[in-house]
């Protein structure tokens, strides 16, 4: 049936990452480990190793944008990238 949810917790079940517009492109280098952009995904897709940020899970992001948006401006980890550039630098 469709819209119908019939078990709690079945997200992980469903990759929702292929409708995605924009990519968040990853700067390691920058990144302070404040965390934030992990506690306000709303797709759990930022992925955390050891309480550090390594990367994102791509097959469940939808490309928000809210971890850039909660990254502090100082630091700006996160880039958001339009799915279609990438496709043409690849």
């Amino acid at each position: 049936p469709g819209a119908i949810i019939q078990e709690a917790g079945n997200a992980a079940e469903y990759e929702t990452g292929s409708w995605r517009t924009y990519r968040p492109i990853f700067h390691e280098d920058r990144c302070t480990q404040c965390l934030l952009c992990w506690i306000y995904c709303p797709d759990s897709a930022v992925t955390v190793d050891d309480g550090k940020v390594v990367g994102f899970d791509l097959d469940h992001c939808k490309g928000c944008g809210i971890c850039e948006k909660v990254c502090p401006p100082k630091v700006h980890a996160i880039d958001m990238v339009k799915e279609s550039d990438l496709d043409k630098e690849e």
